[in-house]
């Protein structure tokens, strides 16, 4: 039976009628933001500027509707944001802009986030765990990547109670997000052109954007992000445009896993790896072809494409009825091959860089490494039932405002009669999705050797790693020397270093990004394996 939450109403409460309920808010345990749009209407453009106030006293203390605006206290101008979601929910999701007195845009730290000028109050609906969007980009920034930073809050427009909110920032170049070159609109010649680039692969509804075609497919559509269309001069669109056609055009040619010239001169092999395995983890019905963000920096900098960061993964974790999303089986870049009726379509890249033994050698060794540590299940329910905890009063004011619990919404799969029944789907789901793919992951790892006496696990802080880390050893007899050697995916040897003691520090010196295996050798004998990730 469903639980119904009740407050003492008080004098000071926020009384408000909704289509379902009269909703009370009086104090939460989430921030509360209050937004007084001065009787305009919020459309999805043009930005009107209204007044929004934010409510948070800290973690661990309660919020009330009659503390004073401590966090934000201000004007902003909002939008209505998304494609589809804006057109069958009722609950709406939010793009504002923090603006002075004069309309001009500032960057303001927002719930304690970096300082930035836009912000995001997502509306989850279809989604009944509230979560789905916050857990993908969790489990990608233990990943070692950006993802959105997110909060839980509750929103009062108008003074009617909406309901359970995630503040998100939005996906843009900042030193605090995607962390890459500025690109202007003089930045024309040489190395300047080269980047920063933030583009995705998207539906053209909803958007309004200038959008590309893919030259091996025209039902994938590529748009300009950040900086976006109106920011960009004709020879840059052309730049970033020319080189995803380069990538494409190596991955198609038939020496595409050649090392020099192939795909890897193009695409940063470890993010494509790492936003492969979050996304068939999520199933996401719109993976790789919807809200699929890359960015691009200077080859000063590197220069290759990389994917990410995450984006909309409210249809995910088992959340959508169609194309085999429920299902906790199958991949998502197959996805054109049994719903060939959708667009947009997945690019070709997925399957083709599985056609790559080395690729598929490297995304089984990451998987598993992932599996011993992030994404373990005891650690991804844990913090399911940690968020569960925090929402635990909100969410019952939520589904009083939005009466959905039980109630099929467009696009259910599961329907649950109480939001526990959501949140226990949900962990199920993510158990058995991450058991299919331990044993259905193409490709192989390096084999774990077996070593004499038990031997030992080493202690490798960090790991993945950038520039140097530090490699520890727990073995007693450490009177002499020893050797530690590195081996890629295919058992060649990458280094050798000499040696005394329990540690070694061990600097990158040019090793390209993979996963390695460290053997620590004494008098030829294995005492010491380990895997090693270089981003």
């Amino acid at each position: 039976m469903k639980r119904k939450f009740r407050l003492l109403v008080l004098l000071s409460c926020f009384l408000v009628k909704t289509s379902t309920a009269q909703v009370a808010l009086d104090s939460s345990n989430l921030p509360i933001v209050i937004i007084n749009t001065y009787g305009q209407v919020i459309l999805d453009d043009p930005r009107i500027t209204v007044f929004m106030g934010i409510i948070d006293n800290g973690t661990g203390n309660m919020n009330h509707i009659s503390d004073p605006y401590n966090n934000y206290n201000g004007e902003v101008t909002i939008e209505i944001r998304g494609s589809t979601s804006q057109q069958l929910y009722p609950k709406k999701s939010y793009g504002f802009t923090p603006v002075d007195s004069f309309g001009n845009k500032i960057n303001v730290s927002i719930l304690g986030f970096p300082e930035e000028s836009d912000w995001i109050l997502y509306a989850p609906y279809t989604d009944k765990t509230l979560m789905r969007n916050t857990l993908a980009y969790h489990l990608f920034n233990r990943m070692g990547h950006y993802a959105s930073r997110t909060h839980s809050v509750e929103l009062i427009l108008d003074g009617s109670y909406i309901g359970v909110y995630e503040l998100q920032e939005k996906i843009k170049r900042d030193v605090n997000r995607v962390d890459i070159a500025k690109l202007t609109e003089q930045d024309t010649l040489g190395d300047q052109l080269t980047g920063g680039y933030i583009i995705k692969i998207d539906k053209t509804t909803g958007s309004g954007y200038e959008t590309w075609t893919s030259g091996y497919d025209t039902e994938v559509f590529f748009q300009y992000h950040d900086p976006d269309e109106n920011d960009l001069v004709p020879v840059q669109k052309n730049y970033i445009q020319d080189y995803v056609q380069l990538f494409e055009t190596a991955l198609k040619d038939p020496d595409f896993a050649d090392p020099d010239s192939g795909y890897r001169a193009f695409a940063d092999e470890n993010s494509f790896i790492d936003f492969m395995l979050i996304e068939e983890l999520g199933h996401t019905v719109d993976g790789y072809r919807s809200s699929c963000f890359m960015y691009k920096d200077k080859d000063s900098k590197g220069g290759k494409l990389n994917m990410g960061p995450l984006w909309d993964f409210s249809s995910s974790f088992g959340n959508a009825n169609y194309c085999n999303a429920y299902n906790n089986e199958g991949w998502q870049y197959e996805f054109n091959l049994y719903c060939s009726g959708f667009y947009p379509h997945v690019p070709f890249w997925w399957q083709r860089l599985f056609e790559d033994p080395l690729f598929a050698d490297h995304v089984k060794c990451r998987w598993n490494l992932l599996r011993e540590n992030s994404f373990t299940t005891d650690s991804i329910h844990h913090w399911i039932d940690s968020v569960a905890l925090v929402l635990d009063e909100a969410k019952e004011r939520n589904f009083e405002k939005w009466d959905i619990l039980g109630q099929y919404v467009d696009w259910n799969y599961y329907i649950g009669e109480t939001y526990q029944d959501e949140i226990n789907f949900l962990k199920d789901w993510i158990e058995d999705r991450a058991i299919w793919m331990d044993a259905n992951l193409p490709g192989s790892c390096l084999p774990t050797f077996v070593l004499e006496d038990g031997g030992n696990a080493l202690h490798i802080s960090p790991n993945p790693f950038t520039q140097e880390t530090s490699i520890y050893i727990s073995e007693n007899n450490h009177s002499e020397s020893r050797n530690l050697l590195l081996f890629n995916a295919l058992g060649e040897q990458m280094m050798e270093k000499n040696f005394e003691g329990k540690e070694i520090l061990l600097q990158r010196n040019g090793l390209p990004s993979g996963i390695y295996l460290i053997q620590i050798r004494q008098a030829e004998k294995i005492i010491g394996i380990g895997k090693l990730i270089a981003m």
